[in-house]
């Protein structure tokens, strides 16, 4: 499975809206600037998320979105299942699906196992994380100096 333009934007918009954030609601528009992504776009992607439980929408002059649950509580998966659906790396038509003991090997040593270990992995990884190393980042091009 290949990681989409809406997967990838709703990861980045998410890292945004967290780092901007802090409890506040911040408007698709800022972050569409700051991430440079069409809005129609973001507001799409928004809204998926927005039924997912991971964000929420403020209506009003100070509206937007803010996500529903701490950083520390949302992992990678929960966003990229949301935006892609579950993680498989072979996409095998039920019909042809462990029809033989050769489709079920390859299936329980091979393709489970991968998909097993990206799932683990996106599991154990939470957008607090990825705003840290992105603010961790930012300070760092912020102290470097040019002669």
């Amino acid at each position: 499975m290949k990681i989409s333009t809406k997967g990838r934007y709703g990861l980045r918009a998410l890292v945004d809206l967290a780092a901007n954030g802090d409890n506040t609601t911040v408007s698709l528009v800022s972050v569409a600037q700051r991430q440079k992504i069409s809005l129609n776009y973001l507001e799409q992607v928004f809204a998926t998320l927005r039924k997912a439980g991971i964000v929420k929408s403020v209506k009003g002059a100070q509206g937007g979105y803010m996500l529903s649950k701490r950083p520390e509580e949302i992992c990678l998966g929960d966003i990229l299942t949301a935006l892609e659906g579950r993680f498989s790396i072979v996409d095998e038509p039920e019909s042809e699906k462990a029809d033989d003991n050769l489709r079920k090997t390859l299936n329980e040593m091979v393709w489970d196992r991968i998909n097993d270990s990206v799932n683990q992995f996106l599991e154990e990884r939470t957008l607090a994380e990825l705003v840290e190393n992105y603010r961790r980042l930012n300070m760092q091009e912020g102290n470097m100096y040019y002669i």
